[in-house]
């Protein structure tokens, strides 16, 4: 009987408790209202991080997919043409959402300090691209690291953000200083693969050498044409990581 006792006073307990969490996260919501990472608009549910009209408006990139850089596939082939074609630094990577869908959204996560963007890309990132993650067994992830002129113009590193958002509910370290951006590099976006690849020739470095890693994720908002990744990977293994994967929230579509 009085196990019983307990078990009922125990329930009533962690009842009362989710209710003063749930409580908490509304009052939370009212001063500090959050913006729907879809629509941008504010999340009016309380304890949501998207409206539900908008729920399923990213869409996920879903097989076929490149079995090299993750990029959505429209025949059976099992690379994409640009994978075929060069040889990647990298091993293997992922993306989380199609780029066409979620371009407006990274936009305003990169240029208008929605920060808040990336609780909720990093919970969608570990729920969908968890069991790649989990199979790399990763040391640590590493964000793709901004310049510091431009990260003190914008405020943030909206890669950073994102790793530590994805570690935090993975339980991966993060080295948010490990990769040094010390060439600032034009925006990639208007050059073709070579010019960007001629870019970024010496854009990172690492400046500490008192951390030694096996397998590494790196990480970033958007995987295009590779050459990003590519360089920071071939950094990366000249300091001695043998093996470099990536995950990005988006990839163009491959062909």
């Amino acid at each position: 009987m009085r196990t019983g006792k307990n078990l009922k006073m125990r329930a009533g307990k962690i009842e009362r408790t989710g209710a003063a969490e749930r409580a908490y996260r509304g009052i939370l919501q009212l001063l500090f209202p959050l913006r729907c990472p879809v629509c941008d608009g504010i999340v009016r549910q309380a304890g949501e991080k998207v409206c539900v009209e908008c729920l399923g408006r990213l869409k996920l990139l879903t097989p076929p997919w490149c079995m090299k850089c993750g990029k959505k596939l429209s025949g059976e082939d099992e690379y994409c043409t640009d994978c075929r074609r060069r040889e990647h630094v990298f091993l293997r990577g992922r993306g989380l959402y199609e780029y066409e869908s979620a371009a407006l959204s990274i936009y305003r996560f990169k240029y208008s300090g929605r920060r808040e963007y990336a609780d909720y890309f990093g919970e969608q990132m570990a729920e969908y691209l968890g069991d790649f993650i989990r199979s790399v067994e990763p040391d640590a992830l590493i964000p793709i690291p901004l310049h510091r002129k431009r990260r003190t113009q914008r405020g943030y590193n909206q890669a950073e953000l994102l790793s530590r958002a994805l570690g935090d509910r993975m339980g991966i370290p993060v080295y948010g200083d490990y990769l040094v951006r010390q060439k600032n590099t034009a925006p990639l976006k208007y050059e073709n693969p070579e010019e960007r690849q001629n870019n970024l020739k010496k854009a990172f470095n690492i400046p500490r050498n008192d951390v030694k890693l096996k397998r590494a994720i790196v990480v970033d908002d958007i995987y295009t044409t590779g050459s990003t990744m590519d360089e920071a990977a071939r950094v990366l293994k000249g300091a001695g990581v043998r093996e470099v994967y990536f995950v990005t929230l988006a990839c163009g579509a491959g062909v």
